[in-house]
């Protein structure tokens, strides 16, 4: 079966969802608090800051009591986030931190994962990019202190180049509250599918007058690397006596190294082979083992390796707030981070890629899904491969707010502000030692998740290998972006206001990168029958692998490059650097228009009924830059977008909530796929390019959900959502040759395969795919979260301190992908790229105020992340489960003792190819981190 991909295509879902009857949720949210039942109340930490301190009614165990009770830490940021989210306009959800610089997790997207209908995208075991409903992290704005955010990163195996917003950029100690707008408004910003995101970094007023200081210290530690290291931050506040005045700074810094061992096969392919079992199969086309052979499925690059994530972070965020006047408040708010990883990569590997003509093949054996799970293999291309980057990303954020009360009825908020995200990667080398005729060798897939690899006895001999190819790949990406909003409200009567206002962004994002990319030979002068410089002592070091999930008899050492020595012997950072033409794009994009609103609450027939309704005007103008046929090209466009949106919630009683919701959405298209231009694989004979005239994602929302908040710091919740997207950017392919793409052939590597084929004319007329994306028709999605947050003081004032929370959301979508399959066109319904039809979250916890234990769970079912490559239909994630724990003692009400766990069941990650085979992509592991360390508060 071989073919390829030309065409995506979408149509409606036709989805069918099931509900369990018992789940969790943990359903928090953000707007105003309020007093819950009459008569006795409980106070949440009066000590708090003011955003923090909540009024609920007495527990169910505790009716008969009149004594105040006081609720402090994980339990009174529950509370303070119940509440918030009880008078909430629209569907929103949030987390606040129990206390000032303590938030509940060590990672911004590990908090959100705890969230009804959000999941994690991890990179190196930590989170790093959500998923609200199904719809992925370029669906998702993100705002910090209100206004809009791109940060940009370089770490994971490529940079995001992209509107996705990475989260662990910061250090979660620098923010206060996580808010997540599940529905829209027309006083949000548009771009989202999703959800619109709020960072928070908190308020000096709220702290109160005189001095606050708190400072955290931690040491993590890896128990795969048995890497210890340290996690410090602290919060300085200052706030006059009349409280009038407050400025307050805060640091947060790690560094530690994460180990990623495992296994990889970089797709699974088909090839004609040299030989099986002692058959030419050049001259015996139709023996029925070389054609069985040659139809299934191998891997193309079987290896073992380690990936090393060494990083450090560094943030920081200073605030100012003044109220000169009982009318007049201004703020300042400034967010620095500075992220450093340097990533190695050690592999020992075999390149059947290209290379199956030359080898030949015995023993073999083919599975009942067309792979060729086993086989000794000989003459074949040995290669151990070493990389190394070094990489960098600093943000810088700055913004101002002035709020102004003219009236008692009208007021104005005047915003501004302007963030830069670089992210630059001065060194991205890899070096290859070859051995190109070895024997010996042999791979068993029967456990498709861990592979045996034997290599022959020559393996740990540097003689054996040569020097054949090197790279570096140096590039940066810079993002910056401006804004201005100018809001107005009035209070026309009791329960009625008019908001709206006017609004301007422009957003930057320019990328270049370049190339020091060559053989050996090429480079330099070789001896007949050679391919690369002689392999000695001085060049290589003999690499151990590690616990990697490999069975017994795995080969786990082997000689690899030295990274310091053969770059120095290669001179190869004084090697001139050439602009990769692909590499060098750019967008400009500036949006203005404004936005209307009115907010209500009224009564009908006795029910209390709130709201608002109004629309979002939006117009977009867009100037993309990149290298067509040689020339550097600019394009532009220009479009508008009318987005009405409304929320209405009913009150049948105080503690009941029905809610609705329905809007007109809009995500602009991903950066990669706006820039004209392309680049060559020169590995897969396919060139990318992008669309300038790609439109953006659109949609209609529909939102509706029950909040039943049947006791205090207690909520059952239900929501159901359906998103019909009208428009829908896919990826499509045509066939066609390298001359017919336009681009020089300058640009091609030496030594590649397409080099080989296109400049030494091997195969002159040897068709390429093409890679683009274009405008789909639109596609559908669906789904339900369901949920309990239930302390245990329901059932008995005894067991007031214990608690659980959780959430199950199941989410479905159609998807119709077009495949070309040996000529024929074949259409496969799948949901969208990305989607998780299930995921789950669930805490249980103890919380008495001085001592808390918190144990949370994390599932996600698998997703399909791209339609992949090779003849594979789609490639994606197998499901995922993280384990997380969290202790807490407070020894005084200065200090605090501190113990947290992560991933303590070491899950391992495992990407497949091909959703029928599931073949192996990758299979690797992370390690548990334990962080021990202490708390102190003035």
């Amino acid at each position: 079966m071989r073919g390829s991909r030309i065409s995506g295509e979408v149509k409606p879902m036709t989805a069918k969802l099931l509900c369990a009857a018992s789940c969790m949720v943990l359903a928090i949210g953000s707007a105003q608090a309020q007093a819950q039942d009459e008569g006795d109340q409980e106070s949440v930490n009066p000590g708090a800051p003011a955003p923090y301190q909540q009024n609920n009614g007495p527990t169910v165990g505790d009716l008969s009591q009149s004594e105040d009770i006081v609720v402090t830490g994980y339990r009174a940021s529950l509370a303070a986030a119940l509440n918030l989210k009880r008078e909430s306009t629209s569907a929103v959800d949030a987390i606040v931190a129990e206390d000032i610089a303590k938030f509940p997790d060590q990672n911004l997207a590990e908090s959100l994962q705890r969230i009804p209908g959000i999941a994690i995208e991890r990179d190196a075991g930590e989170g790093r990019a959500i998923t609200v409903r199904g719809l992925g992290a370029q669906f998702t704005r993100v705002r910090v202190n209100g206004m809009e955010t791109i940060a940009t990163s370089t770490d994971g195996a490529s940079a995001n180049q992209d509107r996705a917003f990475d989260f662990n950029i910061f250090a979660s100690e620098l923010f206060s509250s996580i808010v997540v707008h599940k529905t829209a408004e027309a006083a949000l910003d548009e771009g989202s599918l999703g959800a619109v995101v709020d960072l928070n970094t908190g308020n000096p007023l709220a702290y109160g007058a005189g001095v606050t200081l708190t400072a955290n210290a931690q040491a993590r530690y890896n128990d795969l690397n048995d890497n210890f290291g340290p996690r410090l931050a602290g919060l300085l506040g200052w706030v006059n006596s009349d409280e009038t005045f407050g400025v307050s700074a805060s640091v947060a810094y790690s560094k530690y190294k994460t180990a990623e061992l495992g296994n990889n096969s970089v797709r699974w392919a088909q090839a004609d082979f040299a030989s099986v079992n002692g058959v030419d199969c050049g001259a015996n086309p139709d023996d029925s083992g070389c054609a069985e052979v040659s139809d299934a499925f191998h891997p193309r690059i079987p290896r073992y390796g380690l990936v090393s994530h060494d990083r450090e972070r560094l943030g920081a965020t200073a605030s100012l707030q003044w109220k000169p006047g009982e009318r007049t408040t201004i703020a300042i708010d400034g967010l620095f981070s500075d992220f450093k990883e340097e990533r190695d990569e050690h592999w020992g590997e075999v390149l059947l890629r290209s290379n199956e003509g030359g080898i030949d093949v015995s023993n073999y054996t083919v599975d009942g899904d067309n792979n060729m799970i086993s086989a000794d293999l000989d003459n074949v291309y040995v290669r151990t491969e070493r990389y190394h980057r070094e990489s960098e990303t600093k943000f810088y954020q700055i913004s101002g707010k002035i709020d102004q009360q003219f009236t008692d009825a009208f007021s104005a908020t005047l915003r501004g502000g302007f963030s830069r995200s670089d992210a630059d990667i001065p060194v991205e080398t890899s070096l290859m030692f070859d051995n190109r005729d070895a024997t010996g060798y042999s791979y068993d897939y029967s456990d498709m998740k861990s592979p045996l690899l034997t290599f022959g006895s020559e393996i740990e001999d540097p003689s054996a290998f040569q020097l054949a190819e090197f790279r570096d790949r140096p590039s940066s990406t810079k993002n910056k972006f401006r804004a201005g909003a100018l809001d107005l409200k009035w209070e026309v009567t009791d329960g009625f206001t008019l908001s709206g206002g006017p609004f301007y962004r422009r957003y930057d994002f320019d990328t270049i990168g370049y190339r020091r990319d060559s053989t050996y030979c090429a480079a330099y002068d070789c001896a007949d029958g050679q391919y690369g410089a002689p392999v000695t002592d001085a060049l290589s070091d003999i690499f151990h692998l590690g616990s990697a999930g490999q069975p017994s008899g795995n080969t786990n050492a082997w000689v690899e490059p030295d990274l310091d020595a053969v770059t120095d012997y290669l001179d190869l950072y004084g090697r001139e650097a050439t602009l990769n033409e692909g590499d060098r794009r750019s967008v400009t994009e500036e949006a203005s228009g404004g936005w209307f609103q009115v907010d209500y609450e009224t009564r009908l027939l006795g029910l209390r009924i709130t709201g608002n309704a109004g629309v979002r005007y939006a117009n977009t103008d867009q100037a993309s830059q990149g290298y067509v046929s040689g020339e550097y090209v600019k394009v532009k466009r220009s479009y508008d977008d009318w987005l009405p949106a409304m929320n209405i919630n009913f009150h049948p009683t105080d503690n009941l909530i029905i809610r609705g919701a329905v809007a007109k959405v809009m995500t602009r298209p991903s950066l990669g796929s706006l820039t004209p231009g392309g680049s060559v694989d020169e590995f897969n004979f396919a060139i990318s390019s992008g669309n300038p005239f790609i439109d953006p994602y659109r949609a209609t929302n529909y939102d509706a959900a029950i909040e039943w908040y049947f006791a205090p710091g207690a909520i059952a919740s239900v929501a159901v959502f359906k998103k019909d997207i009208v428009s829908f950017p896919l990826s499509s392919t045509r066939e066609g040759t390298y001359a017919s793409s336009g681009l020089p052939t300058s640009i091609l590597t030496p030594g590649t395969p397409v080099y080989d084929h296109v400049v030494n004319g091997a195969e002159p007329d040897r068709l390429f795919e093409f890679r683009t994306t274009v405008n789909g028709p639109g596609a559908s999605l669906k789904g339900v979260e369901i949920g309990l947050n239930l302390p245990f003081s329901v059932f008995s004032d005894a067991l007031r301190n214990f608690g659980v929370l959780g959430n199950v959301t199941l989410v479905d979508s159609d998807v119709d992908y077009t495949f070309n399959i040996d000529g024929d066109e074949i259409v496969y319904t799948r949901p969208l790229l990305g989607l998780s039809k299930r995921s789950a979250n669930g805490t249980i916890y103890y919380d008495d105020g001085s001592f808390s234990v918190r144990v949370s769970g994390a599932y996600r079912s698998g997703y399909l992340t791209s339609t992949s490559g090779n003849d594979n239909i789609f490639e994606g994630y197998g499901a995922s489960f993280n384990l997380d724990a969290s202790i807490r003692y407070t020894v005084n009400d200065h200090i605090e003792l501190t113990l947290d766990g992560t991933n303590l069941t070491d899950d391992y990650r495992y990407r497949f190819t091909d959703d029928f085979a599931r073949r192996n992509y990758e299979n690797n592991h992370f390690g548990r981190v334990i962080m021990a360390g202490v708390r102190f508060k003035l």
